[in-house]
């Protein structure tokens, strides 16, 4: 057996697990025996203990391969060894698509890990086809998951997400919704109108948040309103936040956008 591999077989787990960081650090090298003994692992991933897996898969796009999909895929489905969560990574890491109706399944898994993973691979394989299960979890208890479904909503992108945030947006059913302001701001240029509008409206806290996804845009069109907000806006939100102050931090963040573009020669 090849020793690479072998180290993962051999040995107490403390002295396996240190092969495995030593396997990981020559595959971000490119060491071509080292990503072969982590790919076999991930193929042939039962023989191995679940630490090594959990371990690897943290850090699965320096092995990455389209050969994996199966075993990822399998992995995934996997109750017994107990590892979806870590699937998960690497189907996000290794751009799984066919992933994506197990990873809807696990959004209603027991362990939070799994529902956190799950949440944050659909977002980055980014199928249109996972909004409807994500677009619920913006009501979830839990304001982790809240925020991890409106990150990935805005990563896939689309009418259909866009609509998900914004229609929480306009309805507030939690008074602090930062993450709904962040991921429409994310929409830029196509909500920017409709953010415009909402920084005239008659309740403070859309204005505030308002305010708030403006700023998040990065885009010189926003300054005029958020100037505005800032001179003349004294209102104030359910938990005490001003808008006007609001308004200031917005036109902070916008010129530290704009800075951070100037500074990599113009391009966003």
């Amino acid at each position: 057996m090849n020793p690479d591999l072998a180290g993962l077989r051999k040995g107490d787990l403390d002295t396996r697990e240190e092969h495995l960081y030593r396997l990981l650090d020559r595959a971000c090298d490119g060491d071509p025996s080292a990503i072969a003994a982590l790919r076999a692992m991930v193929r042939d991933y039962p023989g191995y203990h679940r630490s090594l897996y959990t371990r690897a898969m943290n850090q699965a796009a320096v092995f990455g391969d389209p050969g994996l999909r199966e075993p990822l895929l399998e992995a995934l489905a996997d109750t017994r060894y107990n590892c979806q969560a870590w699937a998960a990574m690497g189907c996000a890491a290794m751009d799984v698509r066919e992933a994506v109706p197990q990873l809807v399944e696990l959004l209603d898994h027991p362990q939070w890990i799994a529902v956190d993973e799950a949440i944050k691979a659909l977002g980055v394989l980014g199928d249109v086809s996972a909004v409807p299960a994500l677009r619920p979890l913006l009501g979830d208890g839990a304001e982790w998951v809240r925020q991890r479904a409106a990150d990935a909503l805005a990563k896939i992108g689309g009418a259909e997400a866009l609509e998900a945030l914004w229609d929480e947006f306009e309805h507030r059913r939690f008074p602090r919704i930062g993450y709904i302001a962040s991921g429409l701001a994310l929409f830029t240029p196509d909500v920017i109108p409709r953010l415009v509008e909402a920084a005239a409206d008659r309740d403070p806290n859309r204005r505030y948040w308002a305010a708030v996804a403006l700023g998040s845009t990065g885009d010189e069109r926003v300054v005029p309103t958020l100037e505005r907000l800032q001179a003349e806006d004294r209102g104030a939100t359910v938990f005490d936040g001003e808008v006007r102050v609001a308004a200031k931090k917005a036109l902070r963040t916008v010129r530290r956008i704009q800075a951070a573009i100037a500074g990599r020669g113009g391009q966003a």
